[in-house]
């Protein structure tokens, strides 16, 4: 009987197309979309802008300014169709007269963001300044060589100036080391969907009371609906890991790499599913309608979702905030897969979170079956 329950089970979920696609498709698409639009902002490489530059001046001074930002790494010269920033240089910028003002012509496109512009500020007078102390420098030479030898040793190049040490955060997520735990979360606690209509058109159509009155404990009615949807937990994270390693690559964004235990990422997604399927449970057995349920379970996800770092990375919310994110169980589960993606941690490092992610999974079945057997009495 109770393998008959399992595949009926099975049935009523592949049955429901809609589900299926909340499942499985919707959160590969947004794994795919979240990796390529945070890309830049997660990504460590050095910052480039796109300029054009109009010469109004052609004098030897103007001319070797521009040979210096063609030199710089931080600057792409391209079309001005194409540039976010242009630089126009006024006729009579490179007079040899003490008494010149003229200073470049910037034009900044709206899209960059004001940290963006100051970045670019500080680079484009890195190299203006440089400039000017060559200027001086072969002024000098005519009057003292010391001097003019003083002025030339001044450098303004970072690695000169100063050394840096760059200690890489293993706390710090790359766009898909992100995007794929997250969703992966976030789609699991969306089994309320389907699980909910099921529930609810059972009860309608008397199918649990059916079952009751043929001595099938509430306990084996409820572990028939938990089976189905622990194998389908597994192959949504089976298939968003999939995403993030082989099609996400595919559109210039770092791969997913699993660094820790395979072991581990398997027990942690048993423990998060088993959650999410006792959250779903306790929530399909407490309404009384597929509306009720869904409305009160998609709530209930956005909310856990934006208190547990979901919608927005934990690293990057204030302290106080981290601390209320702890509440909330989509926060243990991303926090262990970032453990395995990010640190390579086993199963000792996700011991903790899985467990408390399995507690919340018993004591929310546990209600649902309590609910369900006054119900059904």
């Amino acid at each position: 009987m109770f393998k008959a329950m399992i595949k009926k089970e099975f049935l009523l979920v592949l049955r429901d197309k809609q589900a299926l696609m909340v499942l499985f498709i919707m959160p590969a698409i947004f794994i795919l979309i979240m990796s390529v639009a945070m890309r830049d902002i997660f990504s460590q490489k050095s910052v480039r802008f796109d300029i054009s530059i109009r010469d109004l001046d052609k004098s030897s001074i103007s001319k070797e300014l521009i040979k210096t930002l063609r030199v710089d790494k931080s600057f792409d010269i391209v079309k001005a169709e194409d540039a976010k920033l242009s630089i126009t240089i006024p006729k009579g910028y490179g007079k040899e007269d003490v008494a010149n003002k003229k200073k470049l012509n910037i034009n900044i496109k709206s899209s960059l963001k004001s940290d963006e512009i100051e970045l670019f500020k500080a680079k484009l007078s890195k190299d203006v300044i440089s400039l000017k102390l060559k200027i001086i420098k072969v002024k000098m030479s005519e009057f003292s060589d010391v001097a003019a030898s003083a002025i030339g040793s001044i450098t303004l190049e970072p690695k000169k100036l100063f050394s840096i040490k760059y200690n890489k955060s293993k706390n710090i997520p790359n766009a898909t080391q992100q995007s794929v735990p997250t969703w992966i979360v976030f789609s699991m606690f969306f089994v309320i969907i389907p699980m909910s209509t099921i529930y609810i058109n059972e009860k309608k159509q008397n199918t649990l009371a059916r079952l009751s009155s043929m001595n099938i404990s509430v306990i084996t009615i409820a572990l028939s609906k938990i089976v189905p949807y622990l194998f389908i937990a597994q192959i949504q994270m089976v298939l968003m890991v999939l995403v993030g390693m082989y099609i996400v690559p595919l559109f210039n964004t770092p791969a997913l790499v699993i660094n820790g235990s395979i072991l581990a990422l398997i027990f942690l997604s048993f423990a998060l599913s088993l959650c999410a399927i006792g959250l779903a449970s306790l929530i399909a057995a407490s309404s009384n309608s597929s509306e009720q349920a869904t409305t009160i379970g998609g709530i209930s996800n956005i909310l856990l979702g934006a208190i547990g770092g979901v919608m927005v990375p934990k690293f990057i919310m204030p302290p106080i905030m981290q601390k209320l994110a702890d509440i909330s169980p989509m926060s243990w589960g991303l926090d262990g897969f970032l453990d395995i993606f990010l640190k390579g941690g086993g199963i000792a490092t996700v011991l903790n979170n899985s467990i408390m992610l399995i507690l919340f999974g018993a004591v929310t079945l546990s209600l649902s079956m309590l609910i369900l057997k006054k119900k059904l009495l």
